[in-house]
Parts: structure tokens; C-alpha cells; sequence
């Protein structure tokens, strides 16, 4: 009696476990080109200590235990204790559940259901699948022979290697060693931490692939992204769609990044923004390059730097390609050099330029612009063959303009002031021009002003060395050793003492504004510099004997 008793009770609680698992649907059918077959191949009772049955309420279950073992297709599974419901082609077994499939794939728990038609495992409480090296922890699987496939639904986790994975649900092809999981996804590496809600990660390669909200923390490294790959051996990726990289207040987005962190480099494209909140400044463009290893980076399509650390105003920078070097980095005398080319236009509220490369050097606080350099403040205007502006504390603290000086004025439409050099020194206080020096062959056109701001006369100079001194923003006094001079009634001065050699007025190129930038504009015809060749090598004549 106690026996009938026992397969009752194994009956009904393998039936409640039956229903509880019906529940679960099967999500991974739409992946796969095999269709749902049924197998004649009956289940193979191999041993059993113990067998009862009931023939007058269930004559077709068959109550089995100690030592159970059934065989089915090649599948190996072990119990303590068993139903085996022969018409049905099935069993329910307690108690101590193996199953073992070849050499490769073992799955323990506490409770198994196995429908030997459709091939399908349903194991529950502690269950641990070992495929491989891998090994997955649940409480709930279902493994589907057909497909070679288990998945969870109420939480696991994968151990592959230095690799963790945990999430609600998920699913493992033993046949590909791929997996994927949903819902509360996390990855843990002893180098990295990845969340996100959706991954797809492939054992073979190492290659996860993440869908919806994500992170991946690394280091001082924090990458966000909504759909990216990520290689958890070389810690390499591939990422897109909403992409931020962070770096110790370092930020870039971009609307596709790679990135490979043993090499230290990585590549952006696509409306890319790069900030340094530490450093104030912000580069943006359309493909960027950038090694963290060297501090070396690169910044071409549409590139524009933003230097936010002065207390003026923000200053734009826009070229070709603006690249950047670092130096001494892990010292406290780091520094960095960006090279700026080709066709450079600068624009800040209070100043402006266009030049064809320049060069800035933070550790000595030096730009220097090259090759037809143009710079603005208000209405005057300088330029000649390098310009070289010095800073302090993020304001110009001095100019120097070599080679074909030449500082222009604007008083108003007809009338500018005038002064040429071959070398002109700008002073500063305060962010604004307090003297101004010019040595070398100096010629001057001046138009002073009278106290109600009109014009009757101009001076024309020529001298060695000129020092002038501003008031209220306005040339007031001006110095120098010796000179020769003449003075005009206005508008009565021969024309080549009323424009300099090399005059010109070029409105028509300064920037306009930070949206101006992109749109390059060079000189007119005839009002070039002047060639000028600073250095000529001695020529040698070579012969062979």
C-alpha cells in the first residue's frame, strides 16, 4: 500500500512541475531552421533497484527507485527515484538528477522532467550545466535537445573563463557555444564590468554584443553605448548609437567609436565631440583618432577646437586637420603641442585670425601662425610673415609679429593707420594692448585725431625703431630715436605716403562670427606677401670618379 501511496505522489508533484513548465514559453525557435519532429525512439530503462505500479489509478506510470538510470538517443540520466510514463514516452525523476550527453555536456539538478517525443529536458532547483569548460548555475532550465539548447528564466549565470555573466533570463547553444541573455545583464571580468539589457556573447571569439542601454566600466574607463561589440579577451570594441566614452573628465561621443584598450587607441566618426573639463576645451569634428598611451590625437572633417579657460570668451580654432602631441606624461611637467593646418581661421569676441598652419605650445604658453598669418582686435589689424602670440593665464600677455610687419588701423572708410616693420612687439595688460614696439626699416602713416575726433592732418615717418603707447584703446603718443617726416593737409599726401607698400584691408576674410569658420576665403590677387627667403643653403657641386 505505501508503495501505490509513493508513485501516486510522485504522479501528482511531477504533474504540478509539468504545468509550472508549460508556463515558460520558448523564445529561441524563431532563430533556428529546424522544425519541431517528434522521435519514435522509446526510452530505455537501463536499471532501477525498485519497480511498482498501480494498475487500478495509473496503470501506465511505472514507480521506480535507487539507482535509477534511463537511456534515450544517446542521453544518459541518472536518479534516485522516477516516474515513467511509458505510453507518454516520458519520465519524471527525483532526487540526485544527472544527465550526461557524450563527453562534453552534463546537467545536475534536483527534478527532471524529460518528454522523449519533442526531446525536451525540464530541470529544477540547483541545477548546474556543464558544457565544456563553461558552466551554467540556475534554478530553473529547460534544455531542448532538438536545438541544443538550455535556457533559464528565473535568473542564472554563465562562468566561461575569467568571464561571469548574470542576467534574468537567457539561453546557451551547446552546439555554437553561443548565448544570449535579457533583463539585468551583467558581465564581470577581474579587467572590466559590463551591464547591459540585452547581450550576445559568443564563446569561440570572446565577442559580446550588447543591445539597449549598456556601460562597461574599465579602469578610469566608463563607456556608454546602446549598441556596440566588445571583445572580453583583447578588450577591444565597436560601438554605436549613442556612444560616450569617459576618461578622468575626459569625455568623447561620437556617432561610431573603436576602441582597443591594450593598444591604448581609438577612432571616432561622425559628429564627434572630445571635452576636457579638467583642461577647459573641447574638440569636435567628424573623424578623430587618439592614442591615451602617447596623448597623441588627431581631429579632420569639419574639425574645431573650442578653448573655454579663458575668462574672456571662448575661443574657436578650426583647420584641415588639428593634431595634438603630449609630452613628459607621467611627470608633473607634462605639456601638449597642436598643429593646426591647413587653412586656419580662429574666431573670439575680442580677437580673430586666418593663417595657414600655426603651432601652440602650452609649456611655453606660445601660437605661432604661419604663412600669410591675419589677426584682428577691434578695428586694427596685423599681419605679416609669422605671427607669434605669448599668453599668461589664459590672456595674450604679448605679440610678436616677424618679417613684413604690418599694422593697420581702421579710423573709417578712407582713413588708416599705418605702421611697417621688420619686427613688431604688441604689449598687454589686462587683455588689452598697452605699448606696441617696431624695430627694423619702419615707416608709419598717421592721422591724428582731434579732440572732437576729426581729421585735418596726416604724418608721414620713416625711422629705425618706433614705440607707441595706447589710452582708452586708442593710439595717443608715439616715440622715436631719430626720424624724417612730412606733414599733409588730409587727402594732400602723395598716394604712396598715404598707403604703405603691401596695404590692404582685408574685411572680406575675417571671421564673422564661430559659424563663419568652415568658410575659407584667402587673399585677392596682388595682395600677397611678398616671397621672402629666409635661408638659402650654400649649393656644392658633387662629383663621382
Amino acid at each position: 500500500m505505501r508503495t501505490n501511496l509513493n508513485c501516486r505522489v510522485f504522479v501528482w508533484v511531477g504533474l504540478l512541475f509539468f504545468v509550472l513548465a508549460q508556463t515558460n514559453a520558448v523564445y529561441y525557435t524563431s532563430e533556428n531552421k529546424k522544425s519541431r519532429k517528434k522521435t519514435d525512439e522509446r526510452i530505455h530503462l537501463v536499471h532501477a533497484d525498485n519497480l511498482t505500479y498501480d494498475q487500478f489509478t495509473r496503470p501506465e506510470a511505472q514507480c521506480l527507485s535507487g539507482k535509477v538510470e534511463f537511456l534515450h538517443g544517446g542521453l544518459r540520466m541518472y536518479c534516485d527515484s522516477a516516474v515513467l510514463l511509458q505510453a507518454a514516452n516520458s519520465f519524471e525523476a527525483f532526487g540526485h538528477v544527472k544527465m550526461i550527453q557524450g563527453d562534453t555536456l552534463t546537467l545536475v539538478g534536483e527534478y527532471l522532467f524529460y518528454d522523449g517525443e519533442s526531446q525536451i529536458a525540464q530541470i529544477r532547483r540547483n541545477v548546474k550545466m556543464t558544457h565544456r569548460a563553461q558552466v551554467l548555475l540556475t534554478d530553473s532550465l529547460n534544455y531542448d535537445r532538438l536545438y541544443d539548447v538550455g535556457y533559464f528564466f528565473d535568473g542564472g549565470q554563465l562562468i566561461d573563463g575569467e568571464n561571469t555573466l548574470t542576467s534574468d533570463w537567457g539561453e546557451y547553444y551547446t552546439s555554437t557555444k553561443k548565448a544570449t541573455f535579457n533583463y539585468k545583464v551583467k558581465l564581470t571580468n577581474p579587467k572590466f564590468t559590463l551591464t547591459s539589457d540585452t547581450l550576445h556573447y559568443d564563446m569561440n571569439t570572446k565577442w559580446a554584443e550588447v543591445e539597449g542601454p549598456s556601460n562597461i566600466l574599465s579602469g578610469d574607463n566608463h563607456i556608454y553605448t546602446e549598441r556596440g561589440f566588445y571583445n572580453t579577451q583583447t578588450q577591444k570594441a565597436e560601438l554605436f548609437d549613442k556612444t560616450v566614452l569617459f576618461n578622468q573628465g575626459r569625455r568623447m561621443t561620437g556617432d561610431s567609436l573603436f576602441y582597443d584598450k591594450n593598444a591604448g587607441i581609438m577612432k571616432a566618426f561622425r559628429n564627434i565631440v572630445y571635452e576636457d573639463k579638467k583642461n577647459r576645451n573641447i574638440l569636435i569634428g567628424h573623424y578623430c583618432w587618439y592614442n591615451e598611451l602617447t596623448g597623441e590625437a588627431l581631429a579632420t572633417d569639419s574639425a574645431l577646437a573650442k578653448d573655454y579657460s579663458s575668462s574672456e570668451d571662448t575661443l574657436f580654432v578650426h583647420a584641415d586637420t588639428l593634431r595634438l602631441y603630449t609630452y613628459n606624461m607621467e611627470t608633473d611637467s607634462v605639456y601638449r603641442v597642436m598643429h593646426g593646418y591647413f587653412h586656419v581661421r580662429a574666431y573670439r569676441t575680442d580677437v580673430q585670425a586666418v593663417c595657414d598652419s600655426l603651432v601652440f605650445n602650452s609649456r611655453e604658453k606660445k601660437m605661432t601662425l604661419f604663412r600669410d598669418p591675419i589677426v584682428w582686435s577691434e578695428g586694427r589689424q596685423v599681419l605679416g610673415e609669422e605671427i607669434n602670440v605669448y599668453s599668461n593665464d589664459s590672456t595674450i600677455d604679448s605679440i610678436y609679429v616677424e618679417r613684413q610687419a604690418l599694422l593697420v588701423e581702421n579710423l573709417d572708410s578712407l582713413h588708416y593707420n599705418q605702421i611697417a616693420g621688420q619686427l613688431m612687439k604688441s604689449y598687454y595688460e589686462g587683455g588689452e594692448m598697452r605699448e606696441n614696439e617696431v624695430e627694423g626699416n619702419v615707416y608709419v602713416v598717421w592721422f591724428p585725431l582731434e579732440k572732437d575726433s576729426t581729421i585735418l592732418y596726416q604724418n608721414y615717418t620713416e625711422t629705425s625703431r618706433l614705440r607707441m603707447f595706447m589710452q582708452d584703446r586708442k593710439f595717443r603718443r608715439l616715440w622715436s630715436p631719430s626720424a624724417e617726416g612730412y606733414i599733409y593737409p588730409v587727402g594732400l599726401a602723395p598716394q604712396e605716403q598715404t598707403r604703405l607698400e603691401g596695404f590692404a584691408w582685408f574685411d572680406y576674410i575675417r571671421p564673422l562670427d564661430k559659424y563663419d569658420l568652415f568658410e575659407w576665403r584667402g587673399k585677392r590677387k596682388g595682395t600677397e606677401l611678398k616671397p621672402s627667403i629666409r635661408r638659402e643653403p650654400p649649393l656644392q657641386k658633387i662629383t663621382s670618379k
